[in-house]
């Protein structure tokens, strides 16, 4: 699981002395750990597949903070979270190529027949199911727009 695989990492880290990892490491552990409470009272197991969402919501959220860095002019910062970035996509699995993703949107928009933007929510929720995880939801919708329109 990838839990465990960042729980020996984070063990590595401590005796590497490597302060970003150690400080990435401990704030995704914790993140995971307080959804494992909410999922606890929900009664149900935490998956591989729970953690990936959590660690997707991290990594947008680095994104937009190294974005608003920039704006500000505040290179440092942004250099920071980029170095946290890099530590926290180890832990993603491997993106899908953005021509497999419009090969999926296409074979989706076959199979329910969607014929315009009205059929937008459809596709747009088949294909977070059948991708979620592999692609970036904003690359996805973006590929989805375009598709319907064509």
């Amino acid at each position: 699981m990838i839990f465990e695989k960042i729980s020996k990492d984070y063990i590595q880290a401590m005796k590497a002395r490597d302060s970003l990892r150690i400080g990435v490491l401990s704030y995704i552990k914790s993140v995971i750990k307080y959804r494992e409470i909410e999922n606890r009272e929900k009664e149900k197991e935490l998956t591989d597949n729970d953690v990936i969402d959590v660690i997707s919501k991290e990594v947008k959220k680095r994104e937009e903070a190294i974005e608003m860095y920039r704006q500000g002019g505040r290179e440092d910062l942004a250099h920071k979270e980029e170095e946290e970035l890099k530590v926290l996509k180890e832990y993603l699995p491997a993106q899908m190529p953005e021509e497999e993703i419009r090969k999926t949107v296409v074979q989706i928009i076959e199979k329910l027949g969607a014929t315009g933007s009205k059929d937008f929510g459809k596709v747009m929720k088949e294909a977070m199911i059948e991708i979620k995880g592999k692609a970036n939801g904003a690359l996805i919708k973006k590929i989805v727009e375009e598709s319907l329109k064509s």
